[in-house]
């Protein structure tokens, strides 16, 4: 399966060059720890292409603005996807790229066009539906993964269910997911390193949620949940912790083995023969 990315150089004319690496998403984030100058090498000799991936293909993408020094990213893997590896993978992006803005992409591609002031509906899939990951049993082996793929979905102060994190972000259902999650495998507390999160305070009618990748149309949820606040928190799962306490405990993170850990999978990933980057 190709792991695909798009990059896109914005030269100091405002100008862009858009480029095509067919194996790029995965280690994407461990490419740009090189810093700007190996990154503009290694993407210019990419194929130059003039068609975007779109939200379905695009699995990782970065922006380079040479003359705003702007760097904006996603990945849907990779240390910045995943939460003890997350704040350490973006702290050693801003030291491999000083002066330089970062920003994460939470709407994937779309909001890298947007940013370039194109029409962000170009890599819109609107008829693809919406994909949901199943309920996960507590004693799922997924679970037993120290980063498993899992979306921890907590109701009011009592309920906490986990969702595979395989497909579509759980917010995408709308408020059919509390008629899905009815009758589903509680599990009391979720401790995991999940990747992603939504809590649900029915009451109220407000939701939260929040994510370590990219979900398409991102902004856009408030729409499918009429008659409800919703909050995006981006990637602050602490919010979470914070809003359902004694429901989502996840693991504690430990910086500065988060840092050595990274710094340590990033020298590994630029010894390989096979630099996920460099392949188109």
């Amino acid at each position: 399966m190709a792991d695909r990315a798009n990059f896109i150089v914005v030269r100091e004319s405002g100008e862009y060059e858009l480029y095509l690496s067919r194996w790029g998403a995965v280690g994407l984030d461990l490419d740009l720890l090189a810093g700007p100058a190996e990154t503009l090498s290694v993407i210019q000799r990419l194929e130059a292409v003039d068609r975007w991936l779109d939200d379905v293909y695009c699995q990782g993408a970065a922006l380079i603005d040479l003359g705003r020094k702007v760097l904006l990213l996603f990945a849907w893997e990779g240390p910045s996807t995943v939460m003890r590896y997350r704040a350490a993978t973006l702290e050693l992006l801003r030291e491999a790229w000083p002066g330089w803005d970062l920003r994460w992409a939470y709407d994937g591609p779309a909001e890298l066009r947007t940013y370039l002031g194109l029409d962000p509906e170009y890599v819109r899939d609107r008829g693809r539906g919406t994909s949901l990951g199943p309920l996960l049993e507590p004693e799922d082996e997924e679970l037993a993964d120290p980063e498993p793929m899992a979306a921890v979905v907590t109701v009011g102060s009592d309920r906490c269910y986990v969702v595979a994190n395989i497909a579509d972000h759980p917010i995408r259902e709308g408020a059919a997911l509390l008629d899905r999650l009815s009758g589903g495998p509680e599990h009391g507390t979720c401790r995991v390193s999940a990747d992603a999160g939504i809590h649900i305070d029915a009451s109220r009618r407000r939701v939260g949620w929040w994510v370590l990748g990219a979900s398409a149309e991102a902004y856009e949820m408030p729409k499918r949940w009429p008659g409800w606040t919703v909050e995006f928190w981006q990637d602050s799962w602490q919010e979470h912790v914070r809003l359902a306490p004694g429901r989502f405990q996840p693991p504690p993170v430990d910086r500065e083995r988060a840092l050595t850990e990274v710094r340590t999978a990033a020298r590994r990933h630029r010894a390989t023969s096979r630099s996920q980057l460099t392949q188109t």
